[in-house]
């Protein structure tokens, strides 16, 4: 392994340990067994490195969300999403460090332009997969802007359960509780179109 990836790897482990704002060059060099003009040689700073390392990171946490997706294969739509929200929560107590890398990034995407191009990025190779893992039988029907606006959807309470689950896991709902809370709004929703739209023979 020579000196860029050795400090990518080590930028990494200070990220997950220490954060992007509270890494120093210092750190990265220990944690990497390199030396401070490695950094200037191949990344120009220590921000430029620690970007890098964490659009790594990122990419990791794409990764992460593809194989909790390939272990959704139940044909019922609640039992699929009850499985993959049941593995995201088992992921945050074994990848723990990497969910707060990627919530960090969001954070800092708005003063990096790199790194919110590579976030955009991600989200868009996400939205479609995660369409796809709702949408299966008669999915030929759906126009693209409501596959976009279903994988948008799933990321957004993505984003959420992971927020909750970083600040009060206790609290925090598990898989089959927000499968749960699902049910019932779909059914208030039924609910409240029975009542909005009578028969026409009323």
């Amino acid at each position: 392994m020579g000196h860029r990836e050795r400090l990518l790897a080590g930028a990494r482990v200070c990220l997950y340990e220490r954060g992007y704002t509270r890494t120093t060059a210092r750190d990265i060099v220990a944690a990497s067994d390199t030396n401070l003009a490695s950094i200037g040689y191949h990344f120009g700073s220590k921000e430029a490195l620690l970007t890098a390392a964490l659009v790594q990171a990122f990419e990791e946490w794409g990764v992460e969300i593809d194989r909790v997706l390939r272990d959704g294969t139940q044909p019922d739509l609640m039992d699929r999403l009850e499985s993959m929200w049941t593995g995201l929560v088992e992921s945050f107590g074994t990848h723990r460090p990497l969910w707060v890398a990627g919530i960090e990034a969001f954070a800092l995407a708005e003063h990096l332009p790199v790194l919110r191009e590579q976030l955009a990025e991600t989200y868009t190779r996400a939205r479609p997969a995660l369409a796809t893992f709702v949408i299966r039988n008669g999915g030929e029907h759906v126009t693209e802007e409501t596959r976009r606006a279903v994988g948008s959807f799933l990321l957004a309470l993505m984003t959420g359960l992971t927020v909750q689950r970083l600040l009060d896991p206790e609290a925090a709902p598990s898989g089959k509780e927000l499968a749960e809370a699902l049910r019932v709004i779909v059914g208030a929703v039924n609910d409240s179109t029975d009542t909005t739209h009578p028969p026409a023979d009323a």
